[in-house]
């Protein structure tokens, strides 16, 4: 993997911010092309070197991330508007997740974060799972509830990401019910947690210190998902 290194006080300049606050009332592809160039100067090219950046942070102390790279991390600013009322064409943020396999990634220790005018938001957790996995999941916690009690009741955790969070499913396996009393979380088909800050932290020179973080904080109890799916 190749390392790169930002040597500027900040990641991102203000026109970052600006660019998708004047996208909002144009957000149309004539405007868009007007101001491509604008975009990759100010947005584009300046997120994927922080992608990078952040990758290579990761890769310091987890050989999974070492050979990652931010164009497989990197969602599409286009918005997919073919089943969507909204058929405005941009997202209004960009954002990428860092996994071991970037997006294809079905590992779930990693870190997902969006960067925009209205906020920067940091997630992880289990958002997207195939069934034999989530019985895993659902059964490695139904056997010691304690373990995973503990792990998000951590001070570190609940003061970053409050608590889990996800959808839930109204049935379970009913070999299962009888722990679900004493743990609900059982019942969710997702668990994922978020924190967000305010969109002036994106051009802060320690931003990546600022999602490191988010990620250090959660990677206890995202490593317990992973040995459970193992």
């Amino acid at each position: 993997m190749i390392i790169f290194e930002i040597k500027s006080m900040s990641f991102f300049k203000q026109d970052f911010l600006d660019f998708f606050i004047e996208l909002a009332p144009n957000n149309n592809k004539d405007w868009f092309d007007a101001n491509r160039k604008r975009y990759e100067y100010s947005v584009r090219e300046p997120f994927k070197l922080f992608v990078n950046h952040i990758i290579s942070k990761i890769a310091e102390t987890d050989d999974r991330f070492e050979e990652l790279d931010a164009k497989d991390c990197i969602f599409r600013i286009n918005r997919d508007i073919r089943f969507s009322k909204d058929k405005t064409p941009y997202k209004m943020q960009v954002s990428a997740v860092v996994a071991p396999e970037g997006k294809k990634s079905k590992a779930i220790n990693g870190v997902y974060f969006e960067l925009g005018p209205e906020h920067l938001r940091v997630y992880g957790g289990v958002y997207e799972i195939d069934k034999e996995d989530l019985m895993k999941l659902r059964i490695g916690i139904a056997e010691n509830p304690d373990t995973f009690k503990k792990l998000y009741s951590e001070s570190s955790f609940v003061n970053m990401y409050g608590e889990l969070q996800g959808q839930k499913n109204k049935i379970i396996a009913k070999e299962l019910k009888e722990a679900a009393e004493k743990e609900p979380l059982i019942y969710n088909k997702q668990w994922y947690f978020y924190t967000q800050f305010e969109p002036e932290t994106i051009l802060r020179d320690d931003i990546d210190e600022v999602i490191l973080g988010c990620y250090n904080v959660g990677k206890p109890i995202q490593l317990y998902f992973n040995d459970l799916i193992k």
